[in-house]
């Protein structure tokens, strides 16, 4: 059988697979691919007469590597027919019977195309090259991607090592003792207090595995996540680990609209023990639990709250630190709320640039409106509520009637004149009413 030479062809694969932390069997297949595309253009570029190449005219070629003589062999496999109308895929029953006696018609055999080297000529050989790697990437994103995709929602430790554009390039893995790979952190899932400097380390929430053959790294991970700050606590606080203590509700606002205002994060907890104070748990004594993960978010501001069921208690602890006089729940159904605050507690309450009740409202799902109490009038803002209440009823009223009539006037488009001529006297109808 003849051979086309690849010196060096162990030592290749093995310097591949260190490079590109793949297994020695997936270089194989890619290589194999790789030179199958080299002999499928180098017989394209023959064009021969009356042979037309459809997508998968190759189907029936593969690559034989043989480490030992460092070449490989190209195989075809052939039917075994009377008559030959396509040499590529069929041989003639009596060309084989001249080496196997006991081959019969519709059987196959695997035969050497292998051409000779001078004839495989350089484009094939640039073709095989560009493959090769193209088929070496596809190998390495489908790595990463069945080695990442049961981690994705999780925290990893990330290193930081190179600027693209806005985004920065981190180096993360899956465990230890195992290589890294390349992550990207877009500009919008940065903290603005970070210092992405070479070889800095940071945890980082893994958001997405992208699939397909995206180009660049194909992790997308985030600093910005509000599921961060709850792998933090997690990790700082034992009573949350051991379900002591719960986390209700985060809201997270890492990049503020404004470079005036600084990231800040609320954090609703709560418990079902009676002697165990979850915001004092998640605080720690004398700070010591929470500074540890407000250092790690760069000197985030975090409020931590306690939870309740009753809305008004929650909606008031979530404007901590602002002091809350009353909480009037003026449309439970449509969840709005009115905030009574003394005229010291309003700016607190509204804080810098809308901040604090912005977030309040995210953690609390509620519509909050914060109100002078000294200038609150009770009876003015209900004759308020009640007009609006009024009017949206009206407006829904009005749309359910022109809603019906539509349906009635569709349902009375479709019925047809009575068709008279059918011998049952029956009358038919085109539009059967369920």
């Amino acid at each position: 059988m003849s051979m086309l030479n690849l010196p060096g062809l162990k030592d290749m694969i093995d310097n591949i697979s260190k490079e590109r932390n793949l297994p020695k069997q997936a270089v194989e297949t890619a290589l194999r691919e790789a030179l199958l595309k080299g002999y499928e253009r180098y017989r394209r570029a023959q064009r021969p007469d009356g042979v037309h190449f459809t997508d998968d005219y190759f189907d029936n070629f593969e690559i034989e590597l043989d480490m030992e003589e460092e070449g490989y062999r190209i195989l075809a496999t052939k039917s075994i027919v009377e008559e030959v109308t396509n040499p590529d895929h069929h041989i003639a029953l009596q060309e084989v019977i001249e080496v196997a006696p006991e081959a019969q018609l519709n059987d196959t055999v695997f035969l050497d195309v292998t051409p000779d080297k001078s004839e495989f000529g350089r484009m094939a050989a640039i073709q095989t090259k560009q493959v090769l790697g193209q088929k070496l990437r596809d190998q390495q994103r489908k790595m990463i991607q069945e080695e990442f995709q049961d981690l994705e929602g999780e925290v990893l430790q990330a290193r930081v090592l190179r600027f693209e554009r806005q985004s920065v390039i981190l180096a993360v893995s899956s465990g230890f003792g195992r290589q890294e790979v390349d992550a990207e952190l877009p500009k919008r899932e940065q903290l603005p207090n970070d210092n992405y400097r070479a070889n800095a380390t940071f945890k980082v929430y893994l958001k997405r595995v992208c699939e397909g053959s995206t180009r660049g790294p194909q992790l997308l991970i985030s600093r910005a996540d509000a599921a961060l700050v709850v792998y933090l606590f997690e990790n700082e606080v034992p009573e949350i680990e051991d379900e002591i203590v719960r986390i209700v509700a985060v809201a997270r606002e890492a990049n503020p609209p404004s470079r005036y205002v600084g990231p800040r994060t609320k954090i609703a907890v709560d418990t079902l023990e009676r002697d165990v104070d979850p915001v004092g748990a998640c605080i720690g004594a004398r700070g010591s639990r929470i500074q540890v993960v407000v250092n790690e978010l760069r000197g985030e501001k975090i409020d931590v709250i306690r939870w309740s069921p009753d809305p008004a208690t929650y909606i008031s602890n979530s404007l901590s630190p602002a002091r809350v006089d009353e909480v009037r729940l003026i449309e439970p159904e449509e969840r709005r709320a009115h905030i009574l605050v003394s005229e010291d507690q309003l700016s607190l309450a509204i804080g810098k640039e809308g901040q604090n009740v912005r977030l309040a409202a995210r953690l609390t799902g509620w519509k909050i409106d914060i109100k002078d109490t000294g200038k609150y009038d009770h009876v003015v803002e209900d004759s308020k509520i009640a007009a609006e209440v009024s009017h949206r009823q009206a407006l829904a009223e009005q749309e359910e009637n022109e809603t019906e009539e539509s349906q009635l006037e569709t349902i009375n488009n479709n019925f047809d004149e009575p068709d008279d001529s059918l011998e049952t006297g029956e009358t038919e109808y085109p539009v059967e009413l369920v």
